[in-house]
């Protein structure tokens, strides 16, 4: 069996694991990307590249009121009985790593506005996330360039990536090239599903010391030695059905964001086989999805019309609500899962929403994902919905109104963000405009939140809380320090990388500042 040595060794490739990996490249540390697939970036390239980080000086440039303080009375507000020193280790850590990234050049991150998700004690109004600046696909090395996962809507199409990178592209791209220009390795095409322990016997792990991991590639097993550590900043197991089955998470692997191909779970249980804990395995980030005639779910959010509704055609939440708690509302009840979401015509029959990928609207209608009628009662007859008819009735009152007697939707400044109606509350827009359309919905997800239990330096442990030397972990392989919640746009990428910044100072010991 063929083997590579390194420092650090690093699975996965996305903000997390990028992060990682540059921050212990650049202590001098010999570090090498593991990823399993032939692109970069995973989940993080698909996404809006949003980084919850509070309290750095890219909101003070922005002159908005974040504060660590203020993260920590929201934070505290909503979690439900957190482990408080990762929180406060997250809080301290996110204002030192955005300062050190923005040291390099290929680093520049931005405020960006998008509200956060809780009407709670210390919410900043119009949010605190930040994200990368945008980089022009020309003004990177060519090699960094390819390996860089195009957005959702082109790599489902198997087609390349835009010019312009943008959000999460922009953050690997960056990420990459600075990690490559400072020396790193990135090996793709590696599966990681073993972590290989110093002193191993008879299956007995006590003790041993994580040495580095194997990988099966289209040319067979590989060994990549890890002389200080190994950091499993993989994705979660989103796209393992037995393992959705066995620990409850809600929704379907069809359905998952997660690129095609990724995020099946052996890292986490190479884990679990040296007896890493494990937690938080039955939750994800959920969102609600636009289903297509291919199977595959589409995230969505900024609903600007329309309503959801269930199997009987009833609402259930307030559709304007941030998608993961949308997401948990559709999981209480079976009924809820496929929703259909009615819309009419005023936007010309295309979905008043942000799907990413929408698709063709006669692609969906031709195969039942989009159903069409000239009524409200005609779509009631299709599909079965046999309280659509005063659902939407009930609803077009509140519309005239302004209020929303049933789910108050329009109540909070994330439920106008995205929406633009000229009523007496914008969030509260009528169905009324034939011909009226009904799109199938489903529970999709960011992806599983659980995994590799870990203490406040990243560092993975056994159940019985001792550390597994030599092993780390962070991003959706690590049991999420937020727990069930989603703070705000972001959360998963900011925890990752703070969790992997923390991890390498463990390695290499922290940095002054």
């Amino acid at each position: 069996m063929t083997q590579q040595i390194f420092d650090v060794v690093v699975v996965g490739s996305g903000g997390g694991a990028m992060t990682a990996a540059l921050l212990a490249q650049k202590r001098g540390l010999a570090t090498v990307v593991v990823e399993k697939t032939d692109k970069l970036g995973g989940t993080s390239a698909y996404s809006g590249g949003a980084c919850w980080l509070p309290g750095s000086a890219v909101q003070q440039r922005a002159g908005i009121a974040d504060s660590t303080e203020s993260a920590r009375d929201y934070l505290g507000a909503l979690l439900t009985d957190p482990d408080v020193a990762k929180v406060e280790a997250f809080l301290a850590e996110s204002p030192r790593l955005v300062a050190e990234l923005e040291e390099d050049e290929a680093l520049d991150f931005e405020w960006l506005p998008f509200p956060e998700y809780y009407d709670a004690p210390g919410r900043v109004g119009w949010g605190r996330s930040i994200q990368p600046v945008n980089i022009k696909r020309g003004d990177l090395p060519a090699d960094v360039a390819a390996l860089v996962r195009p957005p959702v809507e082109l790599d489902r199409a198997g087609q390349p990536g835009r010019n312009t990178l943008s959000g999460g592209q922009s953050l690997i791209a960056r990420l990459t090239w600075a990690f490559t220009r400072e020396g790193g390795t990135v090996l793709t095409g590696h599966c990681v599903d073993t972590l290989i322990t110093e002193g191993v016997t008879e299956g007995v792990t006590d003790g041993d010391r994580v040495t580095g991991v194997e990988a099966l590639t289209a040319s067979g097993r590989v060994r990549v030695g890890a002389r200080r550590g190994v950091v499993v900043a993989a994705g979660g197991f989103e796209h393992n059905q037995e393992w959705r089955d066995r620990f409850h998470v809600p929704g379907d692997a069809a359905w998952s964001m997660a690129p095609d191909g990724t995020n099946t779970g052996e890292p986490i249980a190479a884990a679990m086989a040296i007896g890493a804990a494990t937690d938080l395995l039955d939750q994800g980030w959920f969102c609600p999805g636009l289903e297509h005639p291919d199977g595959h779910g589409s995230f969505t959010l900024g609903f600007r019309s329309g309503v959801i509704v269930d199997a009987d055609g009833r609402r259930y939440a307030n559709e304007s609500l941030p998608y993961d708690r949308f997401g948990r509302e559709m999981a209480k009840a079976d009924n809820r899962i496929p929703s259909w979401f009615v819309f009419d015509s005023r936007e010309g029959g295309r979905l008043p929403a942000i799907a990413m990928p929408e698709g063709d609207p006669a692609d969906h209608l031709a195969a039942g994902t989009w159903v069409q009628a000239d009524s409200v009662a005609g779509l009631a007859e299709k599909l079965g919905l046999t309280d659509l008819v005063a659902t939407v009735d009930r609803f077009n009152g509140y519309c005239e109104t302004g209020v929303d007697e049933e789910f108050g939707r329009g109540n909070d400044e994330y439920d106008t963000f995205f929406t633009g109606g000229d009523g007496p509350n914008k969030a509260l827009v009528g169905v009324t405009q034939a011909p009226f359309f009904a799109a199938r919905f489903v529970l999709s997800d960011l992806g599983t939140k659980g995994g590799i239990v870990t203490d406040p330096h990243g560092r993975a442990l056994r159940e019985d809380g001792s550390v597994i030397a030599g092993l780390y972990a962070t991003s959706n392989a690590a049991a999420n320090a937020f727990g069930a919640f989603y703070p705000g746009p972001g959360a998963p990428l900011g925890t990752a990388m703070v969790f992997g910044s923390l991890a390498v100072q463990d390695i290499t010991g922290p940095t002054a500042g």
